[in-house]
């Protein structure tokens, strides 16, 4: 679980503190900066398990994909910053295994990762890429702390289900005089491995294993499954051969093989089409189109693929190809609901696409199912996974609770007379967030003027009448 991150210097993003609760909505323009929040945390999650330059290389530009890695720096009108910063605070599972299936136990499960990474002018030298590490940290937040770090409501017993420390020393990475540090895990004072930061082609954390780093190991397991969702219409639509992986993929990928998966793992059985996990999913399902009676997945012996299939009330079954983009998208997220396995953080761009705006609340809904609930302890029923959403709907902000959301607005400022244009974050008033000594509180007239935008207003020399100026369509916002 991610509950904090700061960022500066990675795109438009300067001076960016933003905490996170189990369900987040961040909501303003388009082209305002707000996805590259999800840009940093995906930044984040590649540094896990890539190198430097991989993990730059798989961050988009505006246009799907960039190679320009001098992008990622903040930009100061025709020059660029030539260094940026992320920190991140999350909770992490306490047993997990490493890429050899070695079994790992953290010493803490409230840790804070920090990294500084800067642009190296290689003057054509190809042996040094145009990122470097700068610094390295990894550390753990004591008990104390985490009642005050962890700022959105939740009970006593969910914080002592989740947050675990017996780590005694502060520093699991740590960096000096231009070196790399990584300390014995066990607390020990033996002398800490050292690498010189500017040479290494990758985080020393993303070669944590567990034999000397299990702490590490799993804070690079929990960063590995932050899963930005980019659901596309052609992979959700694509069946599955029988051995492709059960887990849905970022693209959304995978998923008749996921759901034949949870709905037959338990069974023999393998070509009955009823399964309780199909029930369920078809259950939740109907929420978003009348027309549906069962779910199931076709398994095709002679041709070996699994294909998805949804049944009308009148028992026409409709295989996935010729379901509409946004039934698929909520398809997939219902089957999200029923796997066992938590799917960790899941961050998911503009949930209204495809959803016919009587269906936008169970959309809504179904995302926050898929976060945890801060009041009750994690467990097998309550699987710590966590949501974070971005839109530019108003219909999807007026459906959110109050306390998840954050705005996004542009703003501009100059910089040695040189004008920089930046994003803030505001909170709404009287939520937890508004508490938080960084916070900016967004006003109730901006709330107002983004929730109805189509306000009525006169137009003059123009024949023309809106269809919300029709008199039989005002709503009546206020009684009084």
């Amino acid at each position: 679980m991610l509950t904090r991150l700061k960022l500066n210097g990675f795109k438009n993003l300067r001076d960016i503190d933003l905490q996170f609760g189990p369900f987040t909505c961040i909501a303003g323009p388009n082209g305002v900066g707000k996805s590259n929040v999800f840009d940093a945390i995906g930044f984040l999650s590649n540094l896990s398990n890539k190198s430097l330059i991989e993990s730059a290389l798989s961050v988009r530009d505006e246009d799907g994909r960039s190679r320009d890695i001098r992008g990622l720096f903040f930009k100061i009108g025709d020059s660029f910053a030539d260094e940026m910063t992320l920190e991140a605070e999350m909770i992490i599972p306490e047993q997990g295994v490493d890429d050899l299936g070695q079994e790992a136990k953290a010493s803490a499960t409230f840790v804070r990762y920090r990294l500084r990474l800067g642009y190296r002018n290689t003057n054509g030298d190809r042996t040094a890429g145009p990122i470097e590490l700068r610094e390295e940290q990894l550390s753990h937040i004591t008990l104390q702390n985490a009642t005050e770090s962890l700022a959105f409501p939740h009970s006593t017993s969910w914080r002592r289900s989740v947050v675990k420390n017996r780590r005694r020393t502060a520093h699991y990475i740590s960096t000096n005089s231009g070196n790399v540090q990584v300390h014995q895990d066990s607390g020990g004072h033996g002398r800490p491995r050292r690498y010189l930061a500017s040479s290494l082609p990758r985080t020393a954390l993303s070669a944590a294993d567990a034999a000397e780093s299990p702490t590490a190991t799993l804070v690079k397991r929990e960063m590995e499954s932050w899963k930005l969702l980019h659901l596309e219409p052609s992979a959700l639509r694509s069946p599955d051969d029988l051995t492709a992986t059960p887990r849905i993929g970022s693209d959304g990928s995978h998923l008749p093989a996921t759901l034949y998966h949870l709905a037959h793992h338990e069974t023999s059985n393998d070509d009955r089409a009823s399964s309780p996990i199909y029930t369920d999913v078809a259950n939740v399902l109907s929420d978003l189109l009348d027309d549906v009676r069962s779910v199931h997945v076709d398994r095709d012996e002679k041709r070996e693929l699994l294909t998805m299939f949804v049944t009308g009330r009148d028992g026409t079954p409709h295989p996935a190809r010729a379901l509409s983009d946004g039934t698929l998208r909520f398809l997939a997220l219902a089957v999200m609901t029923m796997d066992a396995k938590p799917p960790g953080l899941i961050c998911l761009e503009e949930p209204e696409n495809g959803i016919h705006p009587d269906r936008l609340s169970a959309m809504v809904e179904l995302l926050q199912r898929l976060a945890f609930d801060a009041n009750e302890p994690i467990n097998e029923g309550n699987p710590l996974s966590q949501v974070i959403v971005n839109t530019h709907s108003p219909s999807v902000v007026a459906l959110v609770p109050e306390d998840s959301v954050l705005f996004a607005e542009p703003f501009s400022r100059f910089d040695d007379g040189v004008e920089t244009k930046l994003v803030k974050f505001a909170c709404l008033d009287r939520t937890w967030r508004s508490e938080l000594p960084q916070s900016r509180s967004f006003p109730i007239g901006k709330l107002l003027s983004y929730l109805y935008p189509a306000v009525r207003r006169s137009l003059e020399h123009q024949a023309i009448t809106r269809v919300i100026d029709r008199p039989d369509a005002q709503l009546e916002l206020f009684d009084k």
